[in-house]
């Protein structure tokens, strides 16, 4: 079993580690000279230790590779309380880390070993007996508390604040680590001078900090929430006396950021920029720590209070995890505009379409930002309340319609799609979003959707449109998300362009068809959401939107069918005959697209064997959001506890709200539905004319067959009179027509507001761990390791 790992090319160092000789803990001078041996990079640790190697110890000689472990700890517990001062010290501190970097994987992947880092070692290396076990920490504490330490040492990881020599260097327990925190921001005015060796070992001490925290990836996804993470809960505790400014740092460095080298073209090209891998770790590092399932806490209220009893007198505790607890504590103006500036200026880098083609340099950790954005947005609502107090939040949508529309073809990017679209859900439950989309949209960021001159509300419909009509597959569950973000936003909405009111007709055609209606339990749904849509608009806004309203005449034909659709057995078989005949999901003809804006490259899909991971099922859209309704003075009130909650038997109640008992499927119990839609016996779902009747009688015509029969007369008549065929004509008449006193007594505006649950919590931290994987391929860390998070797959 002579079986070597060499370090460096030196036999001396990492010696039969395989062999069934031990190891002694306590052989000083084989320690030595084992970690003095210099590995010059995390690279080249993972080059010289192959996978294979490090099982083959894990399984013939796993008391070697405790030792192994112990030592590496006790290495970098020693550097913390000496301060590294001299350059073999720091050496050695680097070389722990890379090699803790690179095995720890490969202990957390056996659930044998999973708990070996929550034990104390007994007796290991302490030459004075074991008296002192009782208060012997786990190896893990240990081993996270020396790396925060590490993460604060003068000369090494921060500037030394004093001029003098060694003698008087600074006690590296004694330092207020506040004042060291890494970069000017929240909190923090001072910006320290940059220095790139300062960048490379905080780096390097963060990625050691990510592989502990990967524990996450090695466990199946499970509905339990409760599944906490022992490392990040441990990190994220008091005992972590730099949380404060290890929290701010990493905050900090991400939002200060700026990729394009500071204003000057190509200067990124001048000098590596050892910022940008510090920034993508740092980033990596919070939205881990950020992990946090906020459904099951008590979480703060619209107005800043938390939502509990009348008895707290007291505010009820935040939550154990300091870093979610600093985050929903930070309040001050000028910390929100420097977070939301940072986020936005970030996001939008990768669509800097310069003159100088790379004159920019552009980021790859968006999706990291949005997992950041998302965390602000939920765990501090004065934060989303100040985003969508100015148009400041359209420099972040335009970005995410941006992403939208460019991954929509491409397979690997469904985690993209969804963050996406599940922030702009969240942002469309306040009503301010609908009102900041009426802005003009002027940047003209190259997509390839069609020219058209209109607001952001124009941008985001003719987006969405080209999502559902030209997206792949797998993207068919977000177009109930996609279709209440139109609903929250439609009541504001005060002026649609005429190529944004076609889109929107053309999929309620396409939505309408009988063999969409008939082939699946929940289409109809999209319909009820476009209705919702024409009557919110029409009812609410009807003075400035003559363009919806002459594309509603114009496809009068689409709302008569729905009001006649057939119910017989013998309409829906040959309903869905039709859908055999053509299985495009959506016809994309008929749609008017004009040509795509200039300087657009079409949405491509992936390069087949991009490799991808996989995502656990979202919650469905009733399960995702809960009602709202809006009074008179724009206060909302939740409608959701009384439409949802079936009786104990498990049958709905005996009377539902008059509000919409279609959306979603808590309207119908499993039992209700099964006899409305006899299941065949191939246990396929068939349509039943009981099933088509039920929701078809709920169908919300009325405004608009009213709106019809007023207008359609008067506009025929205009036609034959003057004999015009001209739009503009008609328009102008819509444009100064009014149906006041014509139209039913408006509906109340319902909003769905997103709303936390743990069915989301696992989605995000399957989706943020499946893109540390995929990020993290320079060193490898967790490649080729038996994940149970996800699957990895290839395109």
């Amino acid at each position: 079993a002579d079986d070597y790992i060499v370090w460096n090319g030196s036999s001396t160092s990492i010696t039969t580690f395989v062999s069934p000789q031990p190891v002694e803990a306590t052989d000083n001078a084989f320690w030595d000279q084992f970690w003095a041996d210099t590995a010059t990079s995390v690279q080249d640790v993972f080059a010289l230790v192959p996978a294979a190697e490090i099982r083959a110890v894990r399984e013939e000689s796993p008391s070697n590779l405790a030792t192994l472990c112990y030592k590496a700890v006790e290495k970098l517990v020693q550097g913390a309380e000496s301060g590294c001062h001299t350059e073999k010290e720091r050496q050695i501190v680097l070389n722990c880390c890379r090699l803790l970097t690179r095995i720890l994987p490969y202990i957390f992947e056996d659930p044998d070993w999973r708990g070996f880092f929550w034990s104390t070692v007994p007796g290991a290396g302490r030459e004075g007996g074991d008296e002192d076990d009782e208060n012997a920490r786990p190896l893990a504490e240990s081993l996270l508390l020396a790396v925060t330490d590490l993460l604060f040492c003068p000369d090494f990881t921060v500037q030394s604040h004093r001029r003098s020599t060694v003698d008087t260097a600074e006690d590296i327990h004694s330092i207020d680590s506040c004042e060291y925190i890494w970069e000017a921001g929240v909190g923090f005015a001072h910006s320290p001078q940059p220095n790139y060796i300062h960048d490379l070992n905080r780096t390097e001490l963060l990625k050691l900090l990510l592989t502990c925290f990967s524990e996450a990836m090695y466990l199946p996804p499970s509905s339990d929430s409760s599944n906490t993470n022992p490392w990040v809960q441990f990190f994220c505790s008091t005992e972590n006396r730099h949380a404060l400014p290890l929290f701010t740092s990493l905050l900090n460095v991400v939002c200060a950021y700026d990729p394009v080298g500071y204003g000057i073209p190509y200067n990124h090209l001048l000098f590596s920029d050892y910022r940008e891998p510090l920034v993508e770790e740092a980033a990596q590092v919070l939205i881990v720590t950020l992990d946090y399932d906020s459904s099951t806490s008590s979480s703060p209220t619209v107005d800043g209070t938390t939502t509990g009893t009348a008895m707290d007198d007291v505010d009820p505790p935040g939550p154990d995890n300091l870093f979610v607890n600093y985050l929903s504590r930070i309040h001050r103006e000028e910390d929100f505009q420097f977070i939301l500036k940072g986020v936005a200026r970030l996001l939008s880098n990768p669509l800097v379409q310069t003159y100088l083609p790379n004159s920019a340099k552009k980021i790859q950790f968006h999706q990291e930002l949005l997992v950041l954005f998302w965390k602000l947005c939920d765990f501090n609502k004065k934060f989303l309340f100040f985003v969508l107090k100015s148009s400041d939040v359209l420099d972040i949508l335009v970005p995410i319609l941006y992403f939208l529309n460019d991954a929509r073809a491409d397979q690997s990017r469904v985690g993209l799609m969804h963050i996406g679209v599940f922030i702009l859900l969240l942002l469309s439950g306040e009503r301010n979003f609908g009102v900041r989309l009426n802005k003009p949209y002027s940047v003209r960021v190259p997509m390839d959707i069609p020219v058209f001159t209109g607001t952001h509300a124009d941008l985001l419909i003719i987006v969405f449109h080209k999502i559902i009509t030209s997206g792949h597959q797998r993207l068919q569950p977000l177009f109930d998300c996609l279709l209440t973000i139109v609903v929250n936003v439609s009541p504001y909405l005060k002026s649609l362009s005429m190529v944004a009111a076609n889109k929107l007709l053309h999929l309620l055609e396409a939505f309408s068809t009988t063999w969409f209606l008939f082939s699946a339990v929940q289409n109809h749904h999209l319909v009820f959401f476009l209705l919702e849509v024409f009557n919110n608009i029409i009812q609410y806004q009807f003075d400035g939107n003559s363009n919806l309203v002459y594309a509603v005449i114009r496809k009068r034909n689409v709302f008569h069918q729905l009001a006649n659709l057939p119910t017989d057995s013998q309409s829906i078989q040959k309903g869905l005959q039709r859908k055999k005949k053509t299985p495009e999901p959506i016809s994309r003809t008929n749609s008017q697209d004009g040509a795509s804006m200039e300087g657009s490259r079409p949405a491509a899909p992936a390069e087949p064997g991009t490799l991808k991971t996989s995502l656990v099922a979202t919650p469905g859209i009733d399960k995702l959001t809960e009602k709202s309704q809006v009074s008179e003075d724009g206060t909302m009130r939740s409608l959701e506890p009384e439409a949802s909650q079936l009786s104990p038997e498990g049958n709905p109640p005996a009377a539902l709200s008059d509000g919409e008992p279609w959306s979603g499927e808590a309207s119908h119990s499993r039992r209700d539905r099964r006899r409305l839609s006899s299941a065949s016996s191939s246990g396929q779902w068939t349509p039943t004319p009981d099933w088509v009747m039920s929701w078809k009688s709920k169908l919300p015509l009325q405004t608009i067959m009213r709106l019809l029969q007023v207008l359609v007369p008067q506009v025929e008549k205009i036609c034959i009179d003057k004999g015009l065929t001209d739009e503009s004509e008609i328009l102008k008449f819509l444009q100064h027509g009014t149906l006041v006193g014509l139209l039913p007594v408006p509906h109340p505006i319902l909003i769905r507001k997103y709303q936390a649950n743990s069915g989301t919590a696992m989605w995000f931290r399957t989706y943020m761990w499946g893109v540390i994987y995929l990020r993290n391929v320079d060193p490898p860390i967790w490649y080729d390791t038996d994940v149970k998070l996800f699957e990895i797959q290839r395109v």
